[in-house]
């Protein structure tokens, strides 16, 4: 099992999407506002309208974890109180469409993924 890494990155996902649950759960954030923004992430394949390279780049933005781990950041040292519920919800998106092998995109076509060719 450690020379496949797509087994390794699934379980590191899988590690992730629970951590981002379990402090989701622990902190009492609202399940509703889960469910409204759990798929928002995904708005930006609206980029894929206009042509393949910029969808690419927008669904790429946004499900790397990057800015929710800034927006986190950003809400400590700013004491916003929605910014932490915001960036776990945004971490288990982007833990999930990992778990299910839907990865970064290239500009080529949207089911070249870094994880996977998606069938």
């Amino acid at each position: 099992m450690l020379t496949r890494p797509s087994i390794l990155l699934r379980i590191e996902e899988a590690f992730l999407l629970a951590a981002a649950l379990f402090a989701y759960q622990r902190l009492h954030y609202s399940w509703l506002l889960f469910a409204i923004l759990f798929l928002a992430p995904d708005l930006f394949m609206l980029g894929y309208a206009v042509n393949v390279r910029l969808g690419a780049a927008t669904y790429n933005l946004v499900h790397t974890l990057w800015l929710p781990l800034a927006l986190l950041f950003a809400g400590y040292l700013l004491h916003w109180q929605a910014a932490p519920a915001i960036a776990l919800i945004w971490i288990a998106h982007i833990a999930m469409d990992r778990l299910l092998g839907f990865g970064l995109k290239y500009p080529t076509f949207f089911k070249d993924t870094h994880l996977q060719h998606i069938p």
